[in-house]
């Protein structure tokens, strides 16, 4: 069996469109979550010192730290706590999912 190096596969994947295109959204939030993580790091603040600054609590501190932005409200509230914002942009999408857009069941 062939043993192949992840950056291999990986740069494979990308030349699909949709695979690259979730891709570079996990690469923007990872960079989100990045400067959180440094911030707190920075100022010495465990999650829970952080939350209660912020007026929010540890465990939605951990979500965001860990990816979770199912809240923009609660993403914006932290980011401006360490002096940014949220800028959101919709574009349209590209490859296979772009050629067959939902097409709703009425019945």
């Amino acid at each position: 069996m062939e043993t192949r190096k992840v950056r291999d596969l990986l740069k494979e994947d990308l030349k699909d469109p949709y695979f690259k295109e979730l891709y570079e959204l996990d690469q923007q939030k990872l960079a989100v979550v990045k400067k959180i993580i440094d911030y707190r790091v920075k100022h010495h603040l465990t999650q829970a010192q952080f939350a209660c600054k912020i007026g929010m609590t540890q465990q939605y501190v951990s979500k965001i730290e860990g990816g979770d932005f199912s809240s923009v409200v609660a993403l914006e509230q932290v980011l401006r706590a360490i002096g940014y914002a949220v800028r959101m942009t919709v574009v349209p999408l590209r490859g296979k999912h772009a050629e067959h857009p939902l097409e709703l069941q009425v019945a």
